[in-house]
Order: structure tokens, then C-alpha cells, then sequence
């Protein structure tokens, strides 16, 4: 049964069949051809995978983040940013990082990081003089930061998959979020020492606070979303909800960008991009329940435990195994699917349970751009203009580095869990 399952799943990833239609076709046939489950049960499953409190911040998440791209917060703050760090020789590149990592705290979306800062940031860095292979692989994977810097949608995954808090999680995500970044700066400035680029001219303390002003209702975002919950005046869920009304409000009171037609779309867009994400959960919930029918958790255990015994040894092979798997799923679905195999094994080995989640998202923020399949090169392609074999050789370098990122933040566990102990002093 478990081979059956396994190759009808690869079969059908590698035909291009939806993700969400190949977990949950693989489980039916699976039921149909080896078990007397009734196929009631499938649907049954699919709706419980839904039915989590953790899940409700999604839906007010995704129509924060559109908010904020269609009003105007994302380009007030890529303003501000090269005000401060743009006037020096990699200055441009700086910016672009930055920016992408202050983005990623708002949308928590990565591909959607990449559309809204590639569309203005691609074309000034070949203006610039920065190679066209490397302004491609920055844009493309400055974006994947998203993923683990609150408030992200997989960290919000891995909570309701495993019961770890949202709050804990978000917290070390900022720390991990800003290690994984710091990689690609210290890249940015041994490839800017080898290169001449242009600079540009510095801003006067005027211009700085002029777009300070200008960007602080962006800057209040995260503030409110990551402040609220630290001091406890709100759980994640109503931070969500209060994002949403406060992207709103800044986008037609404060900078009056968002008109009822933008509105109007930005409705449209969320409900869509909420279907997707929702549809998956549902298909990846019910192809985790099957497996656990299937006892294949239990034989998984077993074998690590017997293979693995040390919990370098087994973090070293949860990265292997993410990245390979990064290459042609989402993040979503992985987590969904992985994270209560994994969970119960590093918990007996003595693992934080939030280290392992930021191991595993920051695994999969990798796999947004690592080919063939990552979502990043797909949307960047589309914002560049270049070829996939292209932009696949520019992501390269950008792939050995953030791997780097990853290593540092596996075997070093207090980047993830020393602000989660300050708070809450465990």
C-alpha cells in the first residue's frame, strides 16, 4: 500500500498534476484499492484540516499583505531604506536585501516580495552596473526571507500541525529571519569589493527624515502584529485581524491609495489566493492522516532512531531531506505532511520543538528558488524577462550562500529560541 501511495503521488507530481489534486487522488485510490475505509472518510479528513483555530489568521493575513502592496506601504519603505543604506558601493544591493526582509514582515508572502520589489529594483541594479546574472538571483532570492520572518503563513502551518504557539514561533523567526538575511548582505559586500557599481549620492539628514516620516505608518505594522502578541494585549489570530483594518486604514485615510475599484480587487485577490492556500491544507491534512492509517510515522521513527542517533546527526538529515523536497513542493503542503513525522523525533531527542520548525522553513524558504520547481524562479522569470536556464545559473551562488544561512541557524540553536525564553522565560 505505502509503495502504491508513493508512486502514484510521484507519478502525478511529475504529469504537472495539482499539488492538491495529486495528495488527495493518491489517498482515495490508495483507500479504494487496499483499505474497506469508506471514501466519506477522505472528505471528512480534508474538512477537519481546516477546522483549526491556529488557521483562522491566515485568511487576515493574505488581505493584509495585498492591502499593504496596493496602498503604497512597500514603496514608501524601499524609499526609506535606500535613503539610509543606498550611498555606499553595494549600496543598491543592500537596499534590495533589506528592503525584501522588512517586506517579508509585512506580506509574509515570498513570491509576492519578488513581484513587488523586482518590478523597481531589477531595472535600477542593471542601470547601476550590478551583472544581469546577479541582480536576477538577488531578486529571486531576497524574496524566500518571507517565510521565516513573522508573520508567515508556513510558520503559522507548522504551529497548527505540530500545537507549538504562534507566538513563540513568530518570535523566532525574527532572529532566524535576520540571520538567513545577514548571509546574503556579507555576500553583497565581498561581490561589491570585486565589482565596480555605481553609487549613488548620499541623502541629507532632511531627505532621511522626510522618508522616515513618510514611512512610518509602513514601519508600524510589524510593531503592532509582533508587540501586540509579545506583551500580550492580543493572540496572533486577533493580530491578523487588526493588521487588516490598520493596512486599510493607512491605505485610504493616510496615503488615500486605495480606491473602492483597488479594493474591490484587493478582495478578489485575497479570497483567491485564501482558496488556494486552503485547498492544499485540506489535501496535504488528509495525505498526513493516511500515512499515520498506513503506520508509516511509526516505521519512519523507528528507522531514524535506529540510523540517527545524535541530534546533529538528525537535524543534518532533516536538511537533506527538506531540501531535496523544497525542490518540487510547496512549503505548505511539506509542512503539513513532514512536521508530525518529524516533531515526535526531536522531541525525544531533545530538540526544541521551535528550533525544528524554523530548521524546516528555512529549509523550504531555500526551496522557493532553488530549480526545477522553486515559485520564486517562475515569478521572477516573469519579472525580469530571462530565460529559466538563465536565471536557474544566477540563483547559484545565491543557493551556496543561503545554505550557509541554514547551517548557522541548525547548529546554533539560540538564534531560534533565546527571544521566545526571554518572553516567556523557558
Amino acid at each position: 500500500m505505502t509503495v502504491f501511495l508513493m508512486c502514484l503521488l510521484l507519478v502525478m507530481l511529475l504529469g504537472s498534476v495539482p499539488i492538491f489534486v495529486a495528495l488527495a487522488l493518491a489517498v482515495l485510490a490508495s483507500m479504494l484499492c487496499f483499505t474497506q475505509l469508506d471514501p466519506m472518510v477522505l472528505a471528512q479528513r480534508m474538512f477537519g484540516g481546516l477546522d483549526k483555530f491556529s488557521l483562522m489568521s491566515m485568511p487576515f493575513f493574505i488581505f493584509a499583505a495585498n492591502l499593504m502592496d496596493t496602498g503604497g506601504l512597500s514603496r514608501r519603505i524601499l524609499k526609506w531604506t535606500r535613503s539610509l543604506v543606498g550611498a555606499r558601493k553595494g549600496g543598491l544591493a543592500y537596499t534590495t536585501q533589506v528592503t525584501c526582509m522588512i517586506f517579508g514582515a509585512l506580506c509574509g508572502s515570498s513570491p509576492a516580495t519578488v513581484v513587488a520589489m523586482g518590478r523597481v529594483l531589477y531595472p535600477e541594479l542593471i542601470e547601476s552596473g550590478y551583472p544581469e546574472g546577479f541582480s536576477a538571483g538577488l531578486i529571486t532570492s531576497s524574496g524566500s526571507v518571507a517565510l521565516i520572518i513573522p508573520p508567515s503563513l508556513t510558520l503559522i502551518m507548522y504551529a497548527a500541525a505540530t500545537g507549538v504557539s504562534v507566538g513563540a514561533l513568530f518570535m523566532s523567526g525574527i532572529s532566524a529571519g535576520i540571520v538567513y538575511g545577514l548571509a546574503t548582505v556579507v555576500y553583497i559586500w565581498f561581490f561589491s569589493r570585486r565589482h565596480e557599481v555605481r553609487v549613488s549620492a548620499p541623502s541629507t539628514w532632511a531627505e532621511i527624515g522626510r522618508n522616515t516620516l513618510e514611512a512610518g505608518w509602513s514601519l508600524m505594522v510589524p510593531v503592532i502584529i509582533l508587540g501586540g502578541i509579545y506583551l500580550g494585549v492580543f493572540t496572533p489570530t486577533e493580530a491578523a485581524g487588526i493588521s487588516a483594518v490598520y493596512a486599510l486604514f493607512v491605505g485610504v485615510c493616510v496615503y488615500r491609495e486605495i480606491t473602492w475599484a483597488k479594493l474591490f480587487d484587493v478582495c478578489l485577490r485575497s479570497a483567491v489566493t485564501c482558496a488556494q492556500v486552503m485547498i492544499l491544507v485540506a489535501a496535504a491534512t488528509s495525505f498526513a492522516w493516511f500515512l499515520t492509517v498506513a503506520r508509516i510515522p511509526q516505521m519512519v521513527t523507528e528507522a531514524i532512531i535506529a540510523n540517527f542517533r545524535t541530534p546533529w546527526a538528525f537535524i543534518m538529515m532533516v536538511n537533506v531531506i527538506l531540501l531535496i523536497i523544497g525542490m518540487f513542493m510547496e512549503g505548505i503542503a511539506a509542512i503539513v505532511i513532514l512536521a508530525p513525522l518529524f516533531y515526535p523525533i526531536a522531541v525525544q531527542m531533545g530538540i526544541d520543538p521551535l528550533h525544528l520548525g524554523i530548521i524546516m522553513v528555512s529549509n523550504l524558504a531555500l526551496g522557493n528558488f532553488t530549480p526545477p520547481f522553486g515559485l520564486n524562479l517562475f515569478v521572477a522569470a516573469g519579472v525580469t524577462g530571462l530565460p529559466m536556464s538563465r536565471l536557474i545559473r544566477a540563483v547559484m551562488t545565491f543557493i551556496l550562500v543561503s545554505i550557509i544561512g541554514l547551517l548557522v541557524i541548525s547548529y546554533v540553536p539560540p538564534i531560534s529560541t533565546f527571544l521566545p525564553a526571554l518572553v516567556y522565560g523557558k
